[in-house]
C-alpha cells in the first residue's frame, strides 16, 4: 500500500504542474494577443460615417445645416462672453448711476444750478441738468440697454419738449457694435423746481436730434440748404480691401478655394464650409481668397429657384470680417495674378490640390505663393467642409467669432426691438415643411395650430404683453387669434424698414450697383433670429409647444 502511494504522488504532482504551466502559457499568450491588437487596431473614423456626421452637426451648437433653417446663429450669438472691440477702436464705457452722480457733482462744484421753474411752459434743452434727467430716466426705463454716450439735447416741436440722440448696445448682444436712437421727451418740473420726464416718445421720435448735413443745391439762386437725412449708419465700412503694389502681391501667401458643391446649398451649409476654408487659411497663416458672390438656395427665394449673384455683404458683416481675418476679394486677386504673370518671366508659384483628403497638415510647410484647392469631384466629395473632417478637425478651428450678421440687418433688428421699447416676449413657431411631414413630426402641425398656440401661450406669457412671433409660416393672418390676448408683432408689420423708401433699400441698392435688392427669405431668418434672442422671455416650438423632436421622430 505504501508502494502504491509513493508511485501515485509524483504522478499527481506532475499533472498539477503540467496543468499550471499550460494555463500560465495560455494566459501569457492571451496577453500578447490583446497587446498586439491594442497597438495595431485602428477604429473606423466616425467622421467617415454620414450618420455620425449628421449626429455631430445636430449636437454641436450652430453646426447643423441639414435640419433647422428657421433660426440662424452667427459669431455674436454663440460667443460665451461679450466680444472685445478690435485693436484701435475706442471702447465706450456704459453710463451707470455712478457716472451720472459724478456728472451731478461736477455741475454742483461749477455752481451750475438748474434753470428753475419761473416759466413751466419753457424748457432750456441745452441745460446740462436736462440731459442728466433724461439719462437717469432711460437707465431706469430701459434696463436691457447699455447706454454709451449722448449728444446735447435740442429743442423739440414744443417749448417743453427736447430731442436727444444717444448711442447704445443691447446687453444681450455679445458684439461691441453700437446703435443709435433719438427720442422726444416732454420735460416738466418737480415741486423743488428740478427737471423730470413727463413723457418719453417712441423709437426715433426725436427727429430734431438727428445730425444735420449741408447739401449744395445745383441752382444758383438757392443757398446751401440744411436738411435731416434718412437715418443712416455711417459706421459701416464694407469697402473691398486691395493688395496694393505688385511686390505686395508677390510677397503674400494665399489659400484659394475654387467653387465647389456647396454653392447654392442652404446658408447653414455655406457658413459651415466657408468657416472651414477660413479656418484652414488661418492655420496655414495665409490670406484667404474670398468670392463675395453668394448663391441663395431655392428654400429662401420667392421664385423657389436658386438665385446666384447675391453679395456676401447683404447678409454678413464684411467690415468685421476684414478686421478679424486676412482676406482678399477673388476678382482683385485674379486680376493681380494675371498682371504679374504677364509682366514677369518668373511666374507665381502655385500648388494645385485636387483632393480634399490632402490635409492642412501636409500643406503647412508648402512654400508656394498660392495653394489652390480645386473641387471638381462629384458631390459630396466636392464640399468645402470635407477639408476639415477627420484628423484635420484637431488642427483647423472654425473662426466663428469672425462671422457676424450684417450691420444693416442688425439695424432693422434694433428698430423692431426699439419700437417695442425693448419690453417684449417672443415665441418661435416652426411650421413650413416640418409641419407637413407627418412621418418625422407627427404632432407638430396640430400643436402649432392657432387654437393650440392660444391655449399653450396663455399659461406661459402674461396677457397683453408685446409678443413677437418669429416664424416660417407664410400666411400673415395665421396668428390672428393671438391678437385677442396679446399685442402681436410679426416681421411683416415692419416691412417699411426695407421698403423702397428705407435706408436699407438705398444702401443695398448702392452696394448692388444701382439695382434694387430683394429682402429675401434668408434675411428674414436673420432678423427673426436676432429679435427672438432679444426678448425678455422666449417660447420655443420643440421645447414648449410640442413633444415632437427637433430633428424628427426618435431623435430626442
Amino acid at each position: 500500500m505504501k508502494e502504491l502511494n509513493s508511485t501515485t504522488d509524483p504522478i499527481g504532482q506532475n499533472l498539477i504542474k503540467v496543468i499550471s504551466n499550460v494555463c500560465f502559457s495560455v494566459f501569457v499568450f492571451s496577453v500578447l494577443i490583446i497587446t498586439v491588437i491594442a497597438i495595431t487596431y485602428q477604429p473606423p473614423d466616425p467622421w467617415e460615417s454620414s450618420r455620425a456626421l449628421t449626429r455631430f452637426f445636430t449636437q454641436v451648437e450652430n453646426a447643423t445645416f441639414k435640419v433647422d433653417n428657421s433660426v440662424l446663429e452667427t459669431g455674436e450669438d454663440v460667443a460665451s462672453s461679450p466680444i472685445e472691440a478690435p485693436a484701435g477702436a475706442f471702447p465706450l464705457v456704459p453710463i451707470t448711476e455712478a457716472t451720472i452722480e459724478k456728472s451731478e457733482e461736477k455741475l454742483s462744484s461749477e455752481s451750475l444750478k438748474q434753470s428753475g421753474c419761473e416759466d413751466v411752459t419753457l424748457v432750456n434743452c441745452s441745460d446740462p441738468w436736462v440731459l442728466i434727467t433724461i439719462e437717469r430716466f432711460n437707465l431706469k426705463t430701459f434696463k436691457s440697454i447699455a447706454f454709451l454716450d449722448y449728444r446735447t439735447p435740442v429743442n423739440g416741436s414744443k417749448p417743453n419738449e427736447c430731442d436727444v440722440m444717444w448711442r447704445f448696445r443691447n446687453k444681450k448682444e455679445r458684439s461691441w457694435r453700437k446703435y443709435r436712437d433719438f427720442r422726444r421727451f416732454k420735460i416738466g418740473f418737480t415741486n423743488d423746481c428740478s427737471y423730470k420726464v413727463v413723457h418719453a416718445g417712441r423709437w426715433h421720435s426725436g427727429v430734431n436730434a438727428r445730425r444735420l448735413r449741408i447739401r449744395v443745391n445745383s441752382t444758383r439762386t438757392s443757398p446751401k440748404a440744411r436738411f435731416a437725412p434718412p437715418v443712416r449708419d455711417e459706421e459701416i465700412n464694407d469697402t473691398i480691401p486691395v493688395l496694393g503694389s505688385d511686390s505686395a502681391f508677390k510677397n503674400g501667401k494665399y489659400l484659394y478655394y475654387s467653387r465647389g458643391g456647396d454653392y447654392c446649398k442652404g446658408m447653414n451649409q455655406y457658413m459651415w464650409s466657408f468657416l472651414c476654408a477660413l479656418g484652414e487659411a488661418q492655420y496655414l497663416n495665409r490670406t484667404f481668397v474670398m468670392d463675395l458672390s453668394v448663391c441663395l438656395a431655392s428654400s429662401h427665394t420667392r421664385s423657389h429657384k436658386d438665385e446666384e449673384g447675391k453679395d456676401f455683404r447683404f447678409y454678413f458683416d464684411f467690415e468685421h470680417l476684414k478686421e478679424t481675418a486676412s482676406i482678399v476679394e477673388e476678382g482683385d486677386f485674379l486680376t493681380d495674378w494675371r498682371k504679374w504673370n504677364k509682366a514677369h518671366k518668373k511666374k507665381i508659384s502655385v500648388r494645385k490640390v485636387k483632393d480634399y483628403k490632402v490635409s492642412p497638415v501636409q500643406l503647412l510647410k508648402d512654400k508656394s505663393t498660392i495653394i489652390w484647392r480645386q473641387f471638381d469631384a462629384p458631390e459630396p466629395e466636392n464640399y468645402w467642409y470635407r477639408v476639415c473632417e477627420g484628423p484635420s478637425a484637431k488642427y483647423v478651428q472654425r473662426p466663428w467669432q469672425a462671422l457676424w450678421k450684417s450691420k444693416r440687418l442688425m439695424n432693422i433688428v434694433t428698430e423692431i426691438s426699439g419700437s417695442m421699447d425693448w419690453d417684449f416676449d417672443a415665441v418661435h413657431v416652426v411650421r413650413g415643411e416640418k409641419a407637413q411631414n407627418k412621418k418625422l413630426w407627427p404632432h407638430l402641425d396640430a400643436d402649432t395650430s392657432p387654437d393650440s398656440l392660444v391655449a399653450k401661450l396663455q399659461g406661459i406669457v402674461t396677457p397683453w404683453r408685446n409678443l413677437y412671433v418669429a416664424t416660417n409660416e407664410p400666411f400673415y393672418n395665421y396668428f390672428d387669434k393671438l391678437r385677442s390676448h396679446y399685442k402681436v408683432h410679426l416681421l411683416d408689420d415692419y416691412n417699411y424698414l426695407w421698403s423702397n423708401t428705407s435706408e436699407w433699400y438705398n444702401e443695398t441698392t448702392q452696394l448692388n450697383g444701382g439695382h434694387p435688392v430683394e429682402f429675401d427669405g434668408y434675411m428674414r431668418v436673420e432678423v427673426d433670429t436676432e429679435v427672438l434672442y432679444r426678448a425678455k422671455s422666449r417660447v420655443e416650438t420643440f421645447y414648449n409647444l410640442t413633444k415632437d423632436c427637433k430633428d424628427g421622430i426618435n431623435t430626442c
